[in-house]
């Protein structure tokens, strides 16, 4: 378990080598998808489908700091320069599994869950509970397949099937230190910054405020971080850079 708060070490130490690169490629990931999502009829789709090979550049940002080499802002759209058509594969299957998990949910639970999403039931009501218990439990093996897949197929150059079979099969392999990882994320995202917040929050109100705003700054690139530093530890990495990390001399050797 001890290896789930190393992906988190070692996320922090990450993101403190270059906390501009990551914080740019994680928000400008997370921009992405919302201009994408905000694009009428077909923006939803569209941001599905390309937000494995977005995902794989900050990733490969990450790679980059890790391995000393420096790029620039482009690193953002590097996953769209490797095996591209893997990765929008790979969208639209976890687009499917996602739309397949919602329908599923909403057979069982008389449509409480997409009366939640809406702001139409309460959060606290018994039978929200429940609902939220079988999307957990239905969304978490579609989770777990996603979870490495977008960056096997990248850096492996893997088909989608089997990127998504080895991503379950390394989470179910290595559940144990997951588990405490997703303890560390929880106390490290949410309930250590709440901490802060409510106590300067007590002091003064407006300090509360204030402080509110730079954390997200630090805590969403480092989380970021983690997946890339969870990655390397569970699968190592390829001989081969990523395109965008690639030096001339690098593409000679590969050719």
């Amino acid at each position: 378990m001890q290896r789930g708060w190393f992906w988190l070490r070692e996320g922090l130490v990450l993101w403190r080598r270059n906390p501009a690169l990551i914080t740019f490629a994680t928000f400008g990931y997370l921009l992405s998808i919302v201009v994408l999502s905000l694009v009428p009829l077909l923006g939803q789709l569209a941001a599905s489908l390309l937000m494995p090979a977005l995902s794989v550049g900050v990733l490969n940002a990450c790679r980059a700091i890790d391995s000393g080499r420096k790029v620039g802002p482009d690193v953002l759209f590097s996953g769209f320069k490797t095996n591209l058509q893997s990765l929008i594969a790979i969208g639209g299957i976890y687009l499917v599994a996602t739309l397949l998990v919602l329908v599923l949910v909403s057979l069982v639970d008389d449509g409480s869950l997409f009366a939640l999403m809406r702001g139409e039931a309460p959060a606290e009501d018994a039978g929200v509970g429940f609902t939220l218990l079988i999307a957990l439990t239905l969304s978490t093996p579609v989770v777990m397949a996603y979870w490495f897949a977008p960056v096997l197929a990248a850096w492996w150059k893997v088909s989608p099937a089997k990127a998504l079979f080895f991503s379950f099969y390394a989470c179910l392999q290595n559940w144990r230190p997951f588990l405490a990882y997703a303890i560390g994320v929880a106390i490290f995202g949410a309930i250590l910054p709440g901490i802060v917040i409510g106590v300067l929050g007590l002091l003064s109100p407006a300090l509360g405020t204030l402080a509110s705003l730079p954390i997200p700054l630090v805590v969403i690139p480092v989380i970021f971080a983690t997946f890339y530093t969870a990655t390397r530890d569970v699968f190592g990495l390829p001989d081969a850079p990523p395109v965008i990390d690639r030096s001339p001399q690098d593409a000679d050797d590969a050719g």
